[in-house]
């Protein structure tokens, strides 16, 4: 049996900077829409993002040395995946909310991150583990 999809629905400012950025940046495919809302295929599964201005900022918690946003949501990438989104990403010399780092180093977490915002503030972010076995390893 294959894992279930999320959904997942967020506010965003403006749909063209929002489309600009999933689909020109991040490489979504973008599904249905309505004036107000569109979807998109966020790596297997359904991002809706919904015109409602305030996105705005959040609480922030340390984790491993970062003032992580504790309001995020993203993906786990297979880890060359990973990495090759976080080289183009870098090429295209976008702006990371935290840089690319390998967190937990050496503990049972191990595993690559770095966190975008979306243009309507919404934190993203992206990991991977180099043994997806350790996902849930305490």
């Amino acid at each position: 049996m294959s894992a279930p999809a999320f959904h997942l629905a967020l506010p965003v400012d403006d749909l063209d900077e929002s489309r600009a950025f999933y689909a020109g940046v991040l490489g979504c495919r973008e599904g249905r829409s309505a004036p107000r809302w569109v979807d998109f295929d966020f790596f297997g599964h359904q991002l809706s993002l919904h015109l409602a201005e305030g996105a705005g900022e959040e609480a922030r918690n340390a984790v491993d040395g970062d003032a992580v946003p504790v309001r995020h949501f993203g993906v786990i990438l297979p880890w060359a995946d990973w990495t090759a989104l976080s080289a183009r990403l870098e090429a295209e010399e976008q702006v990371f909310l935290i840089a690319p780092k390998v967190r937990f180093a050496g503990e049972p977490g191990e595993q690559g991150t770095f966190f975008l915002r979306d243009p309507s503030g919404n934190a993203l972010e992206f990991k991977s583990f180099q043994d997806m076995g350790r996902v849930f390893a305490t």
